[in-house]
Formats: C-alpha cells, structure tokens, sequence
C-alpha cells in the first residue's frame, strides 16, 4: 500500500472563529489560498467547504459593537457556487482588513482566470415593462 502525500498548501490568511471575548475557542477554522476559501467545522465529524474565489461576487462586513470592542466581525459573502451560494466568515480578528485580502484576491483570481462578470439589475428590467410604455 502507498503512502499518501502529505500536500503543502501556502495559507495566505487562516483564522479560527472568536465568538468568546475575541478568543479563537471554536472548532471553525477558515483559510485563505490564491485559488479558494476553505471552511472547516466540526469536532468528531469535520465537514469543509470549499468555495473557490472567482465564484464570489460580493463581499460585506458587519461588525456590532461587542465585536469592535474585541477586534472581531463577520464578513458575509455572495458568491455563484450552487452549493454554497451565501455564506459567513464569523467572528474573525481584523474583519476590515481580511475583507480587503479576499476582495483582492478574488479579482486577482478573475483576472488569472479571465472571468468577468455580468450584473443584471432589477431596474433595467423594470423600465422596459413599465406600465406607461405599453401599446
């Protein structure tokens, strides 16, 4: 039998959820590298998501008052995967800052991809059947 390869991922952020006083007591861990985001939950059965970065569209952060008093937030996250299509990055050190990388990354990952995007809005739509415009 062959031993498995141990593979040696160069993390670019990696973080542990802080939801106590900004203390990274979960069993959430995130990381960040130049092709995705891996979220890893669990303690005796460990599920991870994988989403890769030029599948997010939007990025936001939410930080309440307890959490800027410990330096934490949550960035919460859009993106066009069909398993994960919104999801959370709770209760991270320095929420404003690690949003930044990740935009940064997720265009640099376009970029290398040559992925662009397309946005449809609502209002466009609207304007074209407005009642007043009808024949």
């Amino acid at each position: 039998m062959k031993k498995m390869e141990k593979i040696v991922q160069n993390y670019i952020w990696q973080d542990r959820k802080r939801p106590i006083f900004g203390l990274p007591l979960s069993f959430t861990k995130y990381k960040l590298t130049e092709e995705k985001l891996l979220i890893e939950t669990g303690v005796l059965t460990i599920a991870q998501e994988e989403i890769r970065l030029y599948r997010i569209m939007d990025v936001s952060v939410k930080c309440s008052l307890l959490q800027r008093i410990f330096n934490v937030g949550t960035i919460h996250c859009c993106s066009a995967d069909k398993s994960c299509p919104e999801f959370d990055i709770k209760d991270v050190k320095n929420a404003i800052q690690v949003k930044e990388l990740l935009s940064k990354n997720v265009e640099e990952e376009r970029q290398r991809k040559r992925i662009g995007t397309r946005e449809y809005m609502a209002a466009d739509f609207d304007d074209e059947f407005d009642d007043d415009n009808h024949f």
